[in-house]
């Protein structure tokens, strides 16, 4: 270490590495950026995680698919500013067309179109689909696009009314992942669970966020439980 202070050239390149290191990252001081210090860290993978990635859906993907109500999409614009997104509805509502593609319904929402903007600027899609109890889950990454097939979203029509659009997926990675998240957080295990009273309000979290002098909490319920009513297709 004592050589660095008096040879300026190596100085002056950490000093360059410190401040790539920390370039915005606010408050991080040690922050990652290679990935052999990762490795280096935590080891490499196992023959059986270096195997388990297929790239189509097979009977199995198929069978978890089916019975899933919940799954979460991830995407991200053209500057990779990147968002995620649930969705569900009663197991079996994603469609599946063949073993490398599906279909997401597009139900009612908030209009703001996150998932939907992000796909036509950048098609890579990440997608979790989670079974209530089963503690594994499965990952599915791909290409997307939003399409207007009508007898595609004919099938996902709920109450007669089909979606407007679709999410189009072509498989490319199929995966499960391990429990270790859900047995971690407990997710499944109502003794963990909060009571009501101990979770968040999230009418008053939308109202302090809004921010709009004429409208209350009270209001922003009401909105909330009227669109859960009468708009959920």
């Amino acid at each position: 270490m004592s050589f660095l202070c008096y040879d300026g050239h190596r100085q002056e390149k950490s000093k360059d590495k410190e401040v790539l290191r920390m370039q915005g990252f606010g408050v991080f001081r040690d922050v990652v950026t290679e990935q052999t210090v990762l490795r280096e860290m935590f080891g490499e993978p196992s023959r059986v995680v270096q195997n388990k990635s297929i790239d189509h859906l097979d009977e199995h993907c198929r069978d978890f698919i089916a019975k899933s109500p919940f799954l979460v999409i991830a995407t991200s614009d053209e500057a990779g500013r990147c968002d995620a997104s649930p969705r569900g509805d009663a197991p079996g509502f994603v469609h599946i067309v063949d073993d490398r593609h599906l279909v997401i319904p597009e139900r009612p929402g908030n209009k703001r179109m996150d998932s939907l903007r992000n796909i036509l600027a950048n098609s890579q899609i990440g997608l979790i689909f989670l079974i209530p109890t089963l503690q594994e889950t499965l990952r599915i990454n791909g290409r997307a696009c939003v399409i207007r097939d009508e007898e595609i979203l004919e099938k996902m029509a709920v109450n007669e009314k089909r979606p407007l659009v679709g999410i189009g997926v072509k498989v490319e990675e199929c995966y499960m992942h391990c429990a270790k998240s859900f047995m971690r957080s407990g997710l499944w295990n109502p003794e963990t669970w909060p009571t009501k009273e101990n979770v968040p309000n999230a009418a008053q979290i939308l109202a302090d966020h809004i921010k709009l002098p004429d409208l209350t909490v009270k209001e922003v319920a009401e909105g909330l439980m009227d669109s859960y009513k009468n708009r959920l297709y």
